[in-house]
């Protein structure tokens, strides 16, 4: 084990002891707490004996620094110019292999959109706002008196067969996702639902959905219920499908087929070659890409698992990466051949109750606290309190992932609330939320049964993923044992990824709470994942007051931002209040590059497209 994993696991046990030295403190310190920090072991202080002119004699070791994201740059540094052709290797870093879905229409996981985003995109691109601009493959002009978009596409754009791509192609994506026979998840959002007459259509009742009019080869118009804000910042479907592809395929059996796992083809800047199932996909450059011929010749995707990424970055086996684990970058900082990145993620980890489940039939969900181990307020509130979840930051991520507080995250800095109070950590509240909820240890053995007097076992699923997730989920659940829950790991274990979405998605009985992540995308919007007829919300959540709030915030009074705003804090209020799930940490991206990158950003908005990505030396710089 390395000496940095066994830190981790000293902090585990160092503070879960600590906290169950202070939930048993009672009367012994008066009011049960402490001015001590018994998590922040790594504080970096002023050496005294240093007067400015001598080196530290106590240099801070690197692992113990801790770091902040505004740290980083999101663009390479080096500005040389790109060699004519050259070859990229891109570390899809996972501990599992991609699903291959590989199609934006039907894709569930993040790898799998990792792979797709070299071969397909959206025909409108976006600001660093995340509103849509006229400067993609399309562009659009929406009428607001009219709630009314009409898109026209550009001329040079083609299909990777040479097809041309129409305005057939894109309306057929919304025809296959609103069929009754999809298997997708894309569905539900409003930008599908609010489309007039889609609903005969998706009950099988038309053979075209009344409210989209195709005018010629290259636009068409959606007529919409109504127009709102949230349609011009990521709301509209904006990836087509090719057509005289997919026509003959039985929509029920697209996902499966040959066009989406196999053969998959799109508009962008690289052409699919070959798959190697779950491990890899080897792409060439697309010569007629409507923004211009790429740098690179070729480019290959391949699955890196966490535990070795470091070393593919250092012997250049990978040039750049869909993700690095914030808790290697300490004692990697000084990478000699890699220059690290880094913004602000468009994502959050949290822990999810389950309190209801999914009606397939009704497209929605079934909100039932009352029949749900963890129905009860008080108790979810009580485990949001028991967590330290600054020290987990600190301590597994030196700073670049921190704690979270509401459920809309800071890479919206205009929405995300940051006045909102949530609870932090405070075990003598769980404590006392718990007591009153009638959660006691009755029988003496310092577990909590519930307020029946029955024995209170909380199953917990949480995923398999590099080195700190494994001592993570064991300090959630020592947390919570100290304040008297009893939580275990379902099945005994960490889950694997596709397993774990699996079975939270189909509410499976064995699992009471989890940890998960969310990728929140452009638009604010919170409602395609916690909205009442949302797949995607999975703690199965719903009220009158929830409803209301998702549906004010893309109203026509929406378009004013600063109603939109008053929405969206009164809507991050109501999630503090009722937990239905709650955000653990906000996160960094942070991405290595080879130092022979160039032409690439992370930054949303940026204007650097992958068909600008290139090389300035044949061969990756190796690290020292």
């Amino acid at each position: 084990m390395s000496k940095s994993l066994w830190g981790k696991y000293l902090f585990v046990l160092m503070l879960a002891l600590f906290l169950v030295l202070a939930a048993c403190g009672g009367d012994d310190t008066g009011d049960g707490e402490t001015d001590e920090d018994p998590g922040d072991t790594t504080e970096e202080t002023d050496d005294p004996d240093d007067d400015g002119d001598e080196p530290d004699d106590d240099p801070v070791d690197p692992e113990d620094q801790i770091y902040d994201v505004s740290d980083f740059d999101t663009a390479v540094s080096n500005d040389g110019e790109p060699i004519d052709g050259g070859d990229v290797t891109f570390g899809l870093v996972s501990d599992t292999v991609f699903e291959g879905t590989l199609n934006w229409n039907f894709y569930q996981g993040n790898p799998d959109s990792q792979i797709i985003q070299f071969f397909d995109e959206a025909l409108l691109s976006m600001d660093e706002n995340y509103t849509y601009t006229q400067d993609g493959a399309a562009t659009y002009e929406a009428d607001q008196d009219a709630n009314t978009i009409t898109f026209t596409i550009r001329d040079d754009v083609q299909w990777h067969d040479g097809e041309e791509l129409t305005a057939e192609d894109w309306v057929y994506s919304y025809e296959v996702i609103a069929h009754p026979d999809y298997t997708g998840i894309r569905w539900g959002t409003p930008g599908f639902t609010l489309i007039e007459g889609i609903d005969e259509y998706r009950e099988g009742n038309t053979d075209s959905i009344p409210g989209i009019e195709i005018h010629d080869e290259k636009s068409f118009t959606i007529q919409y219920e109504r127009l709102t804000p949230s349609l011009l910042t990521g709301g509209v479907w904006t990836y087509a499908l090719p057509k005289h592809v997919f026509e003959d395929i039985p929509v029920a059996e697209m996902e499966e087929s040959d066009a989406v796992r196999e053969e998959p083809i799109g508009i962008g800047p690289f052409v699919v070659d070959s798959i190697v199932p779950g491990e890899s996909v080897s792409m060439v450059k697309n010569e007629n890409y409507w923004r211009g011929e790429p740098n690179l010749d070729t480019l290959t995707v391949k699955v890196v698992n966490p535990n070795v990424v470091v070393q593919e970055l250092e012997t250049g086996g990978v040039d750049i990466v869909s993700s690095f684990p914030t808790d290697q970058y300490p004692e990697n900082a000084d990478m000699s051949n890699v220059e690290f990145l880094a913004d602000i993620d468009l994502a959050y980890t949290y822990i999810g109750f389950k309190l209801g489940h999914w009606d397939e039939d009704a497209g929605e969900v079934v909100y039932e606290p009352e029949n749900m181990k963890m129905g009860n307020k008080n108790l979810r509130k009580a485990m949001w309190h028991a967590v330290d979840n600054d020290s987990v930051g600190e301590q597994f991520y030196n700073g670049l992932r921190w704690s979270g507080t509401t459920l809309i995250v800071p890479s919206h800095p205009d929405y995300h609330d940051d006045s909102i109070e949530a609870p932090s950590y405070d075990p003598d509240e769980a404590n006392r939320l718990l007591d009153e909820a009638g959660y006691e240890d009755i029988d003496g053995d310092g577990l909590r049964e519930d307020p029946d007097g029955e024995e209170l076992v909380i199953n917990f699923a949480s995923m398999s993923g590099g080195d700190v997730a494994e001592p993570i989920a064991n300090y959630y659940m020592q947390a919570w044992e100290a304040v008297g829950l009893n939580v275990e790991l379902v099945d005994g274990r960490l889950l694997e990824f596709n397993s774990f979405y699996d079975r939270v998605e189909a509410d499976d009985p064995e699992i009471d709470i989890y940890q998960g992540a969310w990728g929140v995308g452009s638009d604010v919007d919170p409602s395609g994942l916690y909205g009442r007829n949302a797949a995607f919300n999975y703690p199965r959540y719903a009220s009158e007051e929830n409803d209301r709030l998702l549906e004010e915030g893309i109203s026509d009074e929406a378009f004013d931002v600063e109603y939109r705003q008053e929405v969206y804090s009164e809507w991050q209020e109501l999630m503090v209040e009722e937990i239905p799930v709650f955000p653990t940490l906000y996160r960094a991206l942070m991405l290595p590059a080879n130092d022979r990158i160039v032409n690439y950003d992370i930054a949303p908005g940026s204007g650097v497209y992958w068909y600008e990505l290139g090389v300035t030396e044949d061969e990756p710089v190796v690290a020292e």
